[in-house]
C-alpha cells in the first residue's frame, strides 16, 4: 500500500501547483481586461516588502497596461526599502514611470511605511509624490545611471541621499511638494460647499496639516492637476473634497503572491528550515512519506526563495551539514556531540545567511530554539517511540547484554548492539559505566536492566 499512497501524494501536488498556474493565467487575464475597460478610472496598485521580479513585473506590466487603455491616473501605494532585482531592471522601471503617457503619483503608506534605497530612487521620477503621517523616505545611496536622467517629484534630493527623514522632516525641508491653502482658497471652498465663513472663528490648518495625507484617497483627491476630479462637499460643517473619479485597487494574483510572499528573507529561511526537517523526520520515521512530500514542497518554495534573494553559499552549506549532524545522533536516540554540533553550524548558518538583505532576529532566535528542541527531545523521542510499538518491537532486546555508557544509578544510558537506550537498574545494584548488564525488561521508552552478576530485586518492585 505504500507506493500507491506516495504516487497519490505526488499527483495531488502536481495538480495543486497546475491549479494555482491556471488561476494566475485567469487572473492576469481579467485584470487585463479590467484596466482596458475603465479608460476613466485611476489605478492604485500595492507595491510592498522586497522590490523582487514578481513586483517588478506588476510594476511594468501595470504601466503597460495603463497606457494602452488609457487610465485618467496611475497611483502606487508603496512601502519598500530594498530591492532584489539587478540595476537594470530598476533604470528600466524608472524609464517605464517617468515616460508613461499616464501621470503616475506615489503615495508613501500606511502610516509606519518607507520607502529607500535604489526603491525610493525609481518612484522619485513619479510626476507626484505623497506621505502619510509616521513614514520616512530617504538613504537613495548610489545614483542609478538612467533615474538621475529624469526629474524627480521631490526638491532638495541631496537631503535624501545619506539619510532617512521622517515626515515632518521632509515637510519642513520643502523635500515633498505641497501647494498649501491660504485664507482665500479656504473661504472659497466654504462657499463651494454651502456653508458661512466667518475668517475670525476659522482657522487655516498648518503647513504640516496640509501637507500629509493620512489615507491614500486624502492623497487622491489633491491631483486635481493630474486628472483627478473631485467636488466640495459639506461634512460636519467643514468642506470636504469628494472623489468623483472612479478609483480601482490593483494588486498581485494569488499565485504571484504566493512567490513574493516566499521570496522574502523570513520566509523563505522558516521554509528552508521546515523542509529540511520534515524530511530528516520522514527520513526516520518509516511512514507513509507525507512528510517528505509536504517536506519536498517546502523545500522546493524555500529554493525559488532564496534564488531571488541574495544569500551565502558556505552558510546555506552549514545549514545543510546541520542536519546531517542532527542526524547521526538521531541514530542513536541519544543527543550527544553531533547534537551540538549540529546546532552550532545551524546557528552560524542562520546568522550569515543572507547577505545585503536583512531578517530579523525574531525567525532566527524562534527557529533555532524550534531546531534545538526538536533535535534533543522531540526526534530522539519519537524514534524511541516509533521502534517500540507493536509495529517495530523491542521484545527481540530481552536477554541481550550489553555495556554500561553513563552510570545507571537507577537512571542511565546503555549501549546494546551499537545503539544507545535510555535504562534503568533496580536501586540495590547501582552499575557503572563500563560494566556489563542484561536486558530484563521493556517499560514503555525505557530498558529495565541488571549487572550479569549480583543482581537484586526492590521488595517495592514485587508486584510486578
Amino acid at each position: 500500500m505504500l507506493l500507491p499512497r506516495l504516487v497519490l501524494a505526488r499527483l495531488v501536488l502536481v495538480g495543486a501547483i497546475l491549479v494555482a498556474i491556471s488561476a494566475e493565467a485567469v487572473d492576469a487575464t481579467n485584470t487585463t481586461s479590467e484596466v482596458a475597460q475603465n479608460s476613466e478610472a485611476a489605478v492604485v496598485v500595492e507595491v510592498t516588502g522586497l522590490l523582487d521580479p514578481v513586483m517588478a513585473d506588476l510594476i511594468e506590466n501595470t504601466i503597460s497596461e495603463a497606457n494602452r487603455s488609457d487610465v485618467l491616473l496611475l497611483a502606487f501605494r508603496v512601502d519598500s526599502t530594498q530591492a532584489v532585482v539587478s540595476d537594470e531592471v530598476l533604470e528600466q522601471l524608472a524609464d517605464n514611470i517617468a515616460n508613461a503617457s499616464v501621470p503616475i503619483a506615489v503615495w508613501v503608506g500606511p502610516n509606519g511605511a518607507r520607502l529607500e534605497g535604489k526603491v525610493a530612487q525609481v518612484f522619485g521620477v513619479a510626476k507626484a509624490i505623497g506621505i502619510a503621517p509616521g513614514t520616512r523616505v530617504g538613504n537613495l545611496g548610489p545614483e542609478l545611471k538612467n533615474a538621475a536622467q529624469h526629474p524627480v517629484a521631490w526638491q532638495h534630493q541631496e537631503l535624501l541621499r545619506n539619510e532617512s527623514l521622517g515626515w515632518r522632516e521632509l515637510i519642513a525641508s520643502e523635500v515633498i511638494a505641497c501647494e498649501t491653502l491660504s485664507l482665500d482658497n479656504l473661504r472659497t471652498r466654504y462657499l463651494q460647499a454651502g456653508l458661512s465663513f466667518d475668517a475670525n472663528a476659522i482657522r487655516v490648518p498648518s503647513r504640516e496639516e496640509q501637507c500629509v495625507a493620512p489615507l491614500i484617497g486624502d492623497f487622491l483627491v489633491d491631483l486635481d492637476h493630474l486628472g483627478f476630479a473631485s467636488k466640495v462637499i459639506a461634512v460636519d460643517g467643514e468642506p470636504r473634497l469628494e472623489p468623483i473619479t472612479q478609483v480601482e485597487f490593483r494588486g498581485l494574483s494569488l499565485a504571484h503572491q504566493l512567490f513574493h510572499t516566499v521570496a522574502s528573507p523570513p520566509i523563505a529561511y522558516i521554509l528552508l528550515t521546515l523542509g529540511m526537517g520534515l524530511m530528516l523526520f520522514e527520513f526516520y520515521t518509516a511512514g507513509i512519506g507525507v512528510a517528505g512530500v509536504v517536506g519536498t514542497l517546502l523545500f522546493v518554495l524555500a529554493g525559488y526563495g532564496l534564488a531571488v534573494l541574495p544569500f551565502n553559499a558556505w552558510a546555506l552549506g552549514l545549514l545543510a551539514a546541520s542536519m546531517v549532524a542532527f542526524g547521526i545522533d538521531i541514530q542513536t536516540s541519544v543527543p550527544r556531540f553531533w547534537t551540538g554540533a549540529g546546532l552550532a553550524m545551524f546557528g552560524t548558518g542562520t546568522w550569515w545567511l543572507y547577505d545585503g538583505v536583512s531578517m530579523s532576529w525574531i525567525p532566527m532566535v524562534v527557529m533555532t530554539g524550534a531546531v534545538a528542541v526538536a533535535m534533543m527531545s522531540g526526534m530522539p523521542s519519537m524514534v524511541r517511540t516509533r521502534f517500540s510499538t507493536p509495529t517495530i518491537g523491542r521484545s527481540w532486546m530481552i536477554g541481550e547484554l550489553g555495556e554500561v555508557v553513563e552510570d545507571v544509578s537507577p537512571d542511565g544510558i546503555v549501549q546494546i548492539r551499537g545503539a544507545l537506550w535510555r535504562a534503568r537498574v533496580n536501586r540495590a545494584t547501582p552499575v557503572e559505566s563500563g560494566e556489563q548488564v542484561k536486558v530484563v525488561e521493556i517499560d514503555g521508552l525505557w530498558l529495565q536492566v541488571e549487572p550479569t552478576q549480583g543482581a537484586a530485586r526492590d521488595y517495592r518492585e514485587r508486584h510486578r
